[in-house]
């Protein structure tokens, strides 16, 4: 069986939640939702977790997640900076990381052989890493990859707005993913195109991507040549943009550089945009122990 990574990208801010969601319990055990991805990617098949956080957040993971993981999983840190770009650059007036694109390069010093990536403040659910464990250990073809995609309708919030990346899809392979805000208006689910294209209107099963992808190595040659790229712009423009990975992916695609099989998933989908959603997750996350599928003390 060939080792799998799990990458977790947990160095956003959270600004719309209100705080650091990904260290936020979720049940009465002190679980964060990162503790139920990383339970479901080990029995999975994952052997090695990278976190990649903000250094200053460090002691907040080690203390929590790391106390608990530490005689599970091989664990690794990758810490992602401003300062870290591949140009020289007056980085002071930039405060959030530069996205999720410099995230997954953090980690490649931890990415040995193929890897899932997922966010640190999602619920994924134990299919779906089943999906991404299956998918990477028998696909053999280079620069091939998949995406793990859920029904707009399991992901969508009750309260605002979501961003999401709408996909396209023609027979099993995804064509073109669309970054899009998603909002309920006049009795229709329209997606506006975060780079102000046409809005265009979805349904509850328009697939959508989670930003959990599996990637063989190969992916981090592509992503080094889009970060070089991405600085290729005006500085000032650049202290307003992120290097997002779906973007990138998207690109390559239209490149011909790539391929992205869709996977879609039977898993549920949690996550906490607002700070209302906490509560519906908690709720969720006591049925599933009720159910059987989680003990409520995760690691035992």
């Amino acid at each position: 069986m060939r080792d799998l990574t799990l990458v977790v990208m947990a160095a956003g801010m959270g600004s719309r939640f209100g705080g650091l969601k990904q260290i936020t319990p979720v049940d009465d055990a002190g679980n964060f939702l990162l503790d139920y991805s990383v339970f479901d990617a080990r029995r999975a098949g994952f052997n090695k977790v990278v976190f990649v956080i903000k250094e200053e957040n460090l002691t907040d993971f080690e203390q929590t997640v790391g106390h608990r993981l530490e005689n599970q999983i091989e664990v690794c840190y990758a810490f992602q900076k401003v300062s870290d770009v591949p140009i020289t650059m007056d980085t002071s007036k930039r405060e959030k990381p530069w996205g999720t694109v410099q995230a997954i390069l953090c980690a490649k010093d931890y990415i040995d052989g193929p890897f899932a990536v997922i966010n640190a403040d999602d619920f994924y659910g134990a299919y779906s890493f089943r999906e991404a464990a299956l998918f990477l250990g028998t696909c053999e073809d280079n620069y091939t990859y998949a995406n793990i995609s859920y029904p707009f309708g399991t992901t969508k919030s009750d309260y605002g707005a979501v961003k999401r990346g709408v996909l396209f899809v023609d027979q099993e392979e995804i064509t073109s993913i669309v970054e899009s805000s998603i909002d309920y208006k006049d009795g229709s689910y329209i997606a506006s195109p975060l780079d102000g294209a046409v809005p265009f209107e979805i349904t509850l099963n328009t697939p959508v991507s989670m930003n959990f992808f599996a990637f063989q190595k190969d992916v981090l040659e592509i992503l080094e040549e889009y970060w070089q790229d991405f600085f290729n712009q005006d500085t000032e423009v650049l202290f307003t943009k992120e290097a997002l990975l779906p973007e990138c992916i998207n690109a390559y695609l239209h490149k011909k550089r790539l391929r992205l099989i869709n996977c879609p998933t039977k898993g549920k989908w949690m996550g906490m945009t607002y700070k209302r959603d906490l509560d519906e997750v908690k709720k969720e996350i006591k049925a599933l122990q009720e159910k059987g599928e989680y003990k409520v003390n995760l690691w035992g």
